[in-house]
């Protein structure tokens, strides 16, 4: 395919132009003389607003947006059943309803985004703000934060400073839902730091080490499944129930696999393939019997079912070593559409283009229907508005199913594509990890002509769409190929984009660096409009603040332990589920943890400290005393857990030292023998009178057990203590009880009821 011209290249850098706002600058991408910067005036600063829940929800950019349905994170097929996760989900909405945060860590294969996405449906009520969905997938730190900062506020065009970022994110209270996160260590935890009101819920690779200490993030395994869900996967994603000979051959898989669910997705594609074999044969023994009639027929049996299950037994079912590393025989199954895409795929590092690019790269007018087989076959998967290769595919396919030339006219059209009108930045931002791969490939196979007039054509738009971590790398591509190809115009230019990219992110060090690079090579050119575009850049870094207005500061590190408030100022009853019967078990397992947990603890305190040592059989006490972390919220008058019941405030956590008492949600009673708030120790975090209100009865603490007490009123079965429901007898508000006179539930009782008439825990009747 023939390159474009000199002159096609300077048109389509021209074509994506306009302006945004960094911080205090005003920043002009797209000049044919590079991109400027200069102090942006005072009224054209853009005042961000926060976007209400009840506004309308807008379509993703890029893989952003306010969740109001399921996830499309990488879920894989969309008819994909969640099975065998329930306990999992209940955790982790009972961790973020006390505000933490979690990282969900896994093998690759593991189910950690559909995890994430059935979390994240069912906590949409958790939190003020609500569930805020942002993809991970080769974004930076800086990326994550301007994303989450465009979902929750109305602000075109406008990229904050760190200081302003952190500003906004302050009283942000959502759910932050991240999928495939990249940034670890101090850039994860500054991530964290700048939203301090919001709870997030994190993805990561298999590779990430490990958190440090102090870090807000707390680690969720995800394991495999069990095998009988596995083999109901593989039934249900096969559409047919599975014979004898391939119950052991899944459970065979089940053992070598560790139940990750991505290994039955593809042997149940096995599977699909097979029976288009079995269909071939059956077909084919319908046309002899046809044509030689009934002679020595393989199968004596008039019913087809019982001869299509014959003739399936004479096909052998994949090896051992076919199942553990499936996708050189799943690409042979493939449509010739979807084997044309996954060549395409293969060439672009595994980033695959969206279906309306590729009638134009590779003839394929099918694209949705070709991306839905890869999908279905799980040699792909969804995420951040396009598809890319699932884990271990690229490596696999690669040797085999090489690019063969599909991807060299790919850079033509995409530097045609971004420079054109019609073409939304929403749009340019979707297609950014494609922009890339399609630059890496040019490089490798030599064509830097091409690296060249895509990267002058995409950075604008890049910039433009705030997808500035792009922009960073297809700058730096960008300037490596036109080194190779000697051209000092397209140098110069590289380096005074870069200088302009490195003002905006306020390090003038590379900036000044960049820029007088970009002076020397256009003064050497003779290009009298580029060297003065240069200066001005200059003259803006050395003008010593006088007219590049300084940065905000930046949000302070984290301390040791979570600094996060608890997001949710109640739960609604049950956590109720919109719709589907999903979300109705969910529902039930969140209740029935919460309801053991908190009699796993009475029973405990009314046993005393010695029978119940080393007794803690749902094994929460140990999990949460590590940190000073809290049990479950307890239950309300509606069955919501009520966030003040959730006993001691986090290590670095404000405490409450004063003012008047905040009453729960509900203002329900607890069922667990009173303590004086007097006696409380006083060197338990958070552990102020001012956390319960007075006459409140307080929940043992996480870890600790209380003496039973003696009551000194009446005996059970009289007045204010019998078996016939009486309510427990709470102190005057204006005393404070010494432990003597709180009263012991009756060892008969089936549980007091509170005094909004909330349920009681069937595990608080000793046996």
């Amino acid at each position: 395919m023939a390159q474009p011209s000199g002159e096609f290249r300077q048109e389509a850098a021209r074509s994506r132009g306009g302006e945004l706002v960094s911080g205090a600058l005003l920043v002009g991408v797209g000049a044919p003389d590079g991109s400027e910067a200069r102090p942006c005036p005072e009224e054209w600063r853009p005042r961000p607003r926060r976007i209400e829940r009840s506004e309308p929800a807008r379509g993703p950019v890029g893989g952003v947006g306010r969740a109001v349905g399921p996830l499309a994170l990488g879920a894989g097929p969309t008819d994909l059943p969640l099975l065998d996760r329930e306990a999992d989900i209940a955790e982790l909405l009972g961790l973020l309803a006390e505000g933490r945060s979690i990282r969900l860590v896994g093998q690759a294969g593991s189910g950690r985004s559909t995890l994430l996405s059935a979390v994240a449906e069912a906590a949409a009520d958790l939190a003020p703000g609500g569930v805020v969905q942002l993809c991970g997938h080769r974004r930076t730190a800086a990326d994550l934060l301007q994303d989450l900062f465009t979902a929750t506020h109305h602000a075109p065009g406008y990229r904050p400073d760190p200081g302003q970022l952190a500003v906004h994110l302050a009283g942000v209270r959502a759910v932050v839902v991240i999928d495939g996160a990249e940034p670890v260590g101090p850039e994860l935890e500054e991530l964290l730091a700048a939203a301090p009101g919001c709870g997030f819920l994190i993805s990561v690779a298999p590779a990430a080490p490990q958190l440090p200490a102090g870090s807000r993030l707390r680690d969720h395994l995800v394991p495999g499944l069990s095998r009988a869900a596995c083999l109901a996967l593989t039934g249900r994603l096969a559409g047919r129930p599975l014979d004898v000979a391939e119950k052991a051959w899944a459970v065979d898989l089940w053992f070598e696999s560790e139940g990750l669910p991505l290994r039955f997705v593809q042997a149940a594609a096995l599977l699909r393939q097979r029976d288009v074999s079995v269909d071939a044969l059956v077909a084919a023994e319908d046309d002899r019997r046809d044509v030689f009639g009934a002679v020595e027929e393989p199968v004596h049996d008039p019913d087809p079912a019982v001869r299509e299950n014959a003739l399936r037994r004479t096909v052998p079912l994949p090896s051992v070593a076919e199942t553990a590393s499936p996708a050189v025989r799943l690409a042979e199954g493939l449509g010739e559409s979807a084997q044309a895409v996954l060549r395409l795929a293969v060439a672009l590092g595994g980033e695959c283009p969206t279906a309306p690019h590729l009638p134009a790269l590779i003839d394929v007018g099918q694209g949705e229907s070709a991306l839905a087989e890869l999908a279905d076959a799980g040699l792909a998967v969804s995420i951040g508005g396009h598809h890319r290769l699932t884990a271990g595919a690229l490596d696999l396919l690669a040797p085999h199913w090489p690019a063969r030339g599909c991807a060299d006219g790919a850079a033509q059209h995409f530097a045609w594509w971004v420079g054109h009108s019609s073409v939304s930045l929403a749009q340019v931002a979707a297609e950014a990890e494609v922009l890339v791969g399609v630059l890496l490939a040019d490089r490798t196979a030599g064509r830097h002509e091409a690296v060249v007039r895509l990267a002058r054509a995409a950075a604008p738009a890049l910039a433009l769409a705030l997808r500035w971590g792009a922009w960073e790398r297809v700058l730096q591509l960008g300037l490596e190929a036109a080194r190779r190809t000697g051209s000092t115009v397209d140098q110069a230019w590289f380096h005074h984009e870069a200088g302009v990219y490195a003002i905006c992110v306020r390090q003038p060090s590379r900036a000044m660096a960049e820029l007088e690079s970009a002076l020397t090579l256009r003064a050497a050119a003779g290009e009298q409009r580029g060297v003065a575009a240069a200066r001005r850049m200059l003259d803006l870094l050395r003008a010593d603040g006088r007219q590049l207005p300084p940065a905000a500061p930046a949000a302070a590190a984290p301390g040791r332990g979570p600094v996060i408030r608890k997001i949710a100022a109640r739960v609604p009853a049950g956590l109720k589920a919109r719709n589907g019967r999903r979300r109705r078990v969910v529902v039930a397992s969140a209740a029935l943890l919460t309801f053991g947990v908190l009699g796993t603890a009475v029973a405990m305190t009314l046993a005393g400290p010695d029978e119940h040592k080393g007794n803690d059989p749902h094994g929460r006490l140990d999990q949460v005393g590590d940190t000073g972390n809290a049990p479950l919220p307890l239950p309300s008058a509606d069955g919501s857990p009520s966030p003040a019941g959730t006993g001691a405030a986090e290590p670095g956590a404000p405490t409450a030292t004063g003012g008047s008492p905040e009453p729960s949600a509900s203002g329900s009673a607890s069922h667990s023998p009173s303590a004086s708030p007097s006696k409380r120790p006083s060197t338990s975090p958070g552990a102020t009178g001012a956390d319960t209100p007075p006459g409140q009865p307080q929940s043992p603490e996480p870890g600790r057990s209380q003496p039973p007490t003696q009551p000194s009123g009446p005996k059970p079965g009289g007045p204010g203590g019998g078996s016939g429901g009486g309510g427990t007898q709470s102190p005057s508000p204006t005393e404070n009880p010494s432990p003597s006179q709180t009263p012991k539930p009756s060892p008969t009782s089936t549980g007091s009821a509170s005094s909004s008439g909330a349920p009681s825990s069937p595990a608080a009747t000793p046996n």
